[in-house]
């Protein structure tokens, strides 16, 4: 999915979840293509060291260390953005946790983090970032468009044992997605779901033992995605034509079945 070289140049983009995986592959390739980044993630050691990365290629980057399930936090982070970089023209919600394992005696601490990053903290970020984009879509003399592109997952398509609430978590962005695409795609801000299948992250590891044994006997014998695969599917997402919308991307493995 090969995009138009620095083609959001002049451009400010947003990345939550940022301190590694595909917001980090994220933010580069966003970088990589001309636009001012804001990485926003917890972990403000690691946001550094890749802040460090994306000026070392010539790149403009703001680092917000701050948690989205907070949403004093979230609403913070758009609008230091807007306040350090002038603009915002693509929000990438992608912070997220996936704690699985069966509902029947679960500890539901595990689904309330989910419930407040996955689900509330794309909320509150989206809400803040809202006036932002709309003010930028209809700018005189600019692209002319803006973009959100939520992160969701094969699990916001098929429901599986094990997987009860982050599935309906998924489903919840998926869900609001579309319902905010039919308020806002008339005044050019495109709502974007992008679906990964498997991915090479961190995302399992903070899975209970028995939990990550699970996963790892199930993806065994799949070749994973990379995170760059997923930024990849984004930048495409983002770098489209202003009369071009991208509602929804699902990229698996190609020997991904399920």
């Amino acid at each position: 999915m090969a995009t138009t070289s620095r083609s959001l140049e002049g451009r400010v983009a947003l990345v939550t979840g940022a301190s590694s995986g595909i917001g980090e592959a994220t933010a580069q390739r966003l970088a990589g293509e001309g636009a001012a980044v804001a990485i926003v993630a917890r972990r403000a050691e690691r946001l550094e060291e890749l802040a460090a990365t994306i000026r070392e290629d010539g790149g403009t980057v703001l680092v917000v260390a701050a948690d989205v399930a907070d949403p004093p936090a979230a609403a913070g982070a758009v609008e230091r953005t807007v306040a350090e970089l002038g603009r915002l023209d693509v929000l990438v919600n992608n912070a997220g946790v996936m704690l699985l394992g069966p509902v029947v005696g679960a500890p539901t601490e595990e689904w309330d983090r989910m419930l407040a990053v996955n689900l509330a903290g794309l909320l509150h970020c989206s809400h803040a970032a809202l006036p932002h984009l709309l003010r930028a879509a209809e700018e005189d003399g600019g692209p002319g468009v803006a973009d959100l592109v939520n992160i969701s997952s094969t699990a916001g398509r098929v429901p599986r044992a094990g997987a009860g609430v982050y599935n309906a978590t998924k489903h919840g962005v998926g869900a609001f997605s579309e319902a905010l695409r039919q308020e806002v795609t008339a005044r050019h801000v495109r709502v974007s779901l992008v679906e990964p299948g498997a991915v090479d992250t961190e995302l399992p590891d903070h899975n209970r033992p028995e939990v990550l044994a699970g996963l790892e006997q199930r993806f065994a014998d799949i070749e994973r995605l990379q995170a760059a695969d997923i930024a990849d599917a984004i930048a495409y997402v983002v770098t489209r034509p202003r009369r071009v919308a991208v509602n929804e991307l699902l990229v698996r493995p190609t020997n991904q079945t399920f």
